[in-house]
């Protein structure tokens, strides 16, 4: 059984345009190279043949993934969240205790991370140690380069 794959709306919508592209664009490419590496001949020698299965191969198992992911996908209903505790899809501001620096992060689902948009994954350390605080909590969070003292500011969406 394949893991539940929790996602936002849109999430999914970018799962099934993935889905689209790799069985409707990419697959009937890879295909016209096999062909044409099999006109070539011999098939025993053929490096463009080798090449073309192979890429075959990995698209295909790209495409199970894909569908494994669509297939098991959870839409995380937002109007069920609250403000109260920090969950997923919530917006949290933290202060850096030691370098009072300002922090902003929403966490969202795994697939869904974007560190350029501020959108970090439920799964990262700093997402597990923030999990169910509350505003005002302070929580002390390891990370590879040693452990960071937060306090969350707010808690919204």
């Amino acid at each position: 059984m394949s893991e539940i794959v929790y996602v936002t709306k849109e999430g999914l919508e970018s799962l099934k345009q993935e889905l689209e592209q790799l069985m409707t664009v990419e697959r009937p490419s890879i295909s016209q190279q096999i062909a044409e590496a099999r006109d070539k001949g011999d098939l025993s020698e053929n490096a463009e043949y080798d090449a073309a299965k192979e890429a075959q191969g990995m698209l295909e198992m790209k495409i199970a993934q894909v569908q494994d992911k669509v297939r098991n996908a959870r839409i995380i209903d937002e109007s069920q969240l609250g403000t109260d505790i920090i969950t997923i899809m919530n917006k949290v501001k933290l202060k850096n205790l030691k370098t009072k620096k300002v922090l902003e992060y929403t966490l969202v689902p795994i697939n869904e991370t974007n560190v350029r948009e501020g959108k970090i994954s439920v799964k990262t350390p700093i997402a597990k140690g923030l999990l169910g605080k509350k505003v005002g909590d302070t929580t002390k969070i390891k990370i590879p380069t040693g452990e960071i003292e937060f306090q969350v500011m707010e808690i919204g969406f």
